[in-house]
């Protein structure tokens, strides 16, 4: 599978994934670069997919991937496994916003679908 590099090695990129893959579980709503959300939404979209498998491998996958963070797998299988039951994907929206004005990055808000 490709993937962006983010300028990070890999333990600090998998990190920073997992980070705001648990914000975007428990707030529903993050603000960061274009890039940066576009390779968070596979990680998200693969959560609420084990969310909705619902078995004992999927939640040690979830948690092994969210850094053992209890609360936000427990929301994964109990609320956005149900919210999403019927819809095959797509669980994420990239709304754009204005440029970063310190480097002149796109900002983007990465949010769940209602």
């Amino acid at each position: 599978m490709a993937y962006r590099k983010l300028g990070r090695d890999n333990k600090h990129r998998r990190s920073l994934l997992a980070n705001q893959v648990k914000d975007i579980i428990m707030y529903e709503k993050i603000t960061t670069t274009e890039t940066r959300a576009k390779e968070v939404r596979k990680f998200v979209d693969k959560m609420i997919t084990y969310g909705k498998n619902g078995s004992l491998v999927s939640r040690r996958k979830a948690l092994a991937f969210l850094q053992n963070d209890t609360e936000a797998v427990k929301k994964v299988f109990d609320d956005l496994a149900k919210r999403y039951e019927n819809r095959n994907g797509g669980y994420t929206r990239i709304l754009k916003m204005t440029e970063r004005r310190g480097d002149g990055a796109l900002m983007v808000i990465l949010e769940l679908v209602k």
